[in-house]
């Protein structure tokens, strides 16, 4: 399980109903092709060695024991191979026949289990043919040449590499209490499913939604096979569906209606489930009581490592649904925020310093909608611009172009005569530009803000983001203070969406042009030319490199390696290897040293699965060292 990876498939094979020589014939062609691919678990569909469709030919003994046989036939074909193969087949056991899985690897027979909810309406007869698991007393039998002890005790199978499985069969998921809710709550990190659904009008959205929602709620890999092409279409008919969830997530998914078998492979991230369960107490306290018996499987093969899945580079940015939805959502939890503390302060004024950049543009639009929201007067908002030695034309213009477009009321204070006066006061030559000539500078904005605000009896608003929260990139006490800060749950490659889709509302040329502006604090006079000379993404790296450090530091505690792998995967038509690891080890670095600011950060909305609150999500000693991460990531 290199970092944390487990590769798993889900298999539609071709079928014949009641041919059980052809039916093992494909599937032995499937567990073929899934070892060659390095898949370590497989699961086929519901009752596939003899098709799901044989009615009462159930109760015909020859294809009960030719059924017996063929699982002889897999024990042997399989007893060189690593892969642990889930097939469906009838099984008697104390002369009840129950509708089974049959977990394979090796040449063993691992283990039994029966299906426990039985449909019996509609279109399924299953009652007519198998007994539940519940009906099952401990029974110690002999079946295809093994000696088996079956029990409706729940079972997990634990490979060599501790990853944890468990099985339950199509209508069990479709339960009010599904076995795979106990299963997981004993400590299974994946479910697999042996099915047999047939297709109806709007049935499968459905079955996705289950599907998703289960593995969501248990924090599961879930893994399905349904039964497809080759199934008797007598009266129903079965499109063959192959799907892997993650969390919640579908991962992949095979052709429905597809005449060729099927084998769909992903690999699934045990370490982030158990991440996920570790920080989720009501997932722990759900399993105090849970119990499953533990079946090891046989030990196998160390593989070399290759990341097949594909890995978003922008994790913040929502990819599931329309992104104008979330960006509505988004900035709707912004307002909110904004307008309950406006609200219960009963301030009628707020005050934002408005540079031209992306931060206190979004500031700015928030405070807007937040004062429509209370139907309050926008020139009770104080957008203030504070020219002094770096800024340039194009982001003065910007700003205050963007005031004007919005109506609100528009201040200038040039701070370039405060601060040369406060040099002389401390002794610094204005002509060396280091981090008190820039810092002056910031918290000098910062007094005028707070003074205004007092003076008018209103609430500064904060403008600095999560991604500047979490690399420290903020004065202290200058633009990292505010009364309330609407951008600290946002990253700063989201509120380029974020902007942008504002554009489409109000503003459209003057919010464009501030999206594509380089960053930059505008603290250092501009070149000859009159551009930006400071750029914040050459001197700390690029955000959306930072920002994909951030998600999975913060949200799932990988360490440096693991971070840098996906990285490699996210960006391999962006950076090297180099660039990837010189800006993951600055941000180890910069992450543990800036603590102290985050220690103390004003009020502000959380937005997404992120937070760097010191009251939220993110507590941390200012003073914790870095060490171990940086060795990692500089070893790298």
């Amino acid at each position: 399980m290199k970092y944390g990876f487990v590769k798993v498939a889900a298999a539609v094979p071709a079928v014949k109903v009641a041919d059980v020589d052809y039916n093992v014939q494909q599937i032995e062609s499937i567990i073929a092709q899934a070892e060659g691919r390095g898949v370590e678990v497989i699961v086929f569909p519901e009752l596939c060695i003899t098709g799901y469709t044989c009615q009462d030919l159930f109760k015909e003994q020859l294809l009960l024991d030719r059924a017996e046989g063929t699982v002889i036939t897999l024990l042997d074909f399989t007893r060189k191979l690593d892969i642990i193969s889930i097939i469906g087949l009838p099984v008697i056991i104390n002369g009840l026949l129950y509708n089974c899985a049959a977990v394979i690897q090796s040449g063993q027979l691992l283990g039994i289990i029966p299906k426990t909810y039985l449909p019996n309406y509609a279109e399924f007869y299953e009652k007519r043919w198998f007994a539940s698991a519940q009906d099952l007393n401990p029974t110690a039998f002999f079946f295809a040449g093994s000696s088996l002890t079956v029990s409706a005790e729940p079972k997990l199978f634990v490979t060599s590499s501790g990853v944890k499985f468990g099985v339950e069969i199509c209508e069990d998921v479709w339960a009010p209490i599904p076995p795979s809710n106990n299963l997981a709550l004993s400590g299974a990190d994946i479910i697999f499913n042996l099915s047999a659904s047939n297709e109806l009008i709007g049935k499968h959205a459905y079955l996705k939604s289950l599907l998703a929602q289960q593995s969501a709620r248990t924090i599961s890999g879930y893994v399905y096979a349904s039964s497809g092409f080759g199934e008797s279409t007598q009266d129903l008919v079965y499109g063959g569906n192959a799907m892997i969830f993650e969390n919640g997530h579908l991962l992949i998914e095979g052709d429905r209606f597809s005449i060729q078998p099927q084998i769909k492979t992903c690999q699934i991230d045990i370490e982030k489930l158990r991440v996920e369960r570790r920080q989720n107490t009501t997932f722990i306290n759900a399993q105090r009581h849970s119990h499953a018996l533990e079946i090891p499987c046989k030990p196998t093969q160390v593989h070399d490592f290759s990341l097949e899945r594909e890995i978003d580079p922008h994790p913040f940015i929502p990819k599931n649904e329309d992104i104008q939805t979330a960006c509505e959502e988004i900035l709707n939890i912004q307002v909110a925020g904004l307008a309950k503390r406006l609200y219960h302060i009963n301030a009628q004024k707020a005050v934002i310093g408005i540079s031209g950049g992306l931060d206190s543009t979004l500031a700015l639009l928030v405070t807007v909608k937040a004062f429509d929201k209370l139907d309050l007067d926008r020139k009770g908002i104080i957008g203030i611009t504070m020219p002094g030695f770096g800024t340039t034309d194009r982001t003065h213009n910007n700003a205050v172009k963007l005031m004007k477009t919005l109506g609100v009321t528009i201040r200038e204070i040039n701070i370039a005569k405060a601060v040369t006066q406060h040099f002389e006061d401390i002794g610094q030559d204005k002509d060396v530009h280091d981090i008190t000539y820039e810092n002056s500078q910031a918290r000098e904005r910062t007094q005028i803000l707070m003074d205004v605000a007092n003076k008018e009896n209103a609430i500064v608003v904060g403008t600095g983001d999560l991604s500047e929260l979490a690399l420290g990139w903020a004065t202290y006490n200058g633009d990292h203070m505010s009364m309330y800060g609407v951008n600290a749950g946002v990253p700063k490659t989201l509120i380029r969406y974020l902007v942008t889709y504002v554009s489409g509302e109000m503003a459209t040329e003057t919010l464009l042009d501030i999206v594509d502006t380089p960053i930059s604090p505008e603290l250092i006079p501009a070149d000859e030319l009159g551009n930006i000379k400071q750029k914040t993404e050459d001197l700390v790296g690029p955000y959306e490199l930072h920002d994909f450090f951030i998600y999975y530091f913060l949200r799932y505690g990988f360490s440096p390696r693991k971070i840098f792998m996906l990285a490699q995967k996210a960006f391999a038509d962006t950076y090297d290897d180099a660039t990837i690891k010189k800006w993951l080890t600055t941000f180890c670095r910069r992450f543990f040293n800036q603590q102290f600011k985050r220690s103390c950060l004003p009020d502000g909305p959380k937005v997404g699965s992120v937070s760097l609150s010191p009251r939220g999500d993110w507590r941390m000693p200012s003073d914790a060292s870095s060490a171990l991460w940086l060795k990692e990531a500089e070893s790298l």
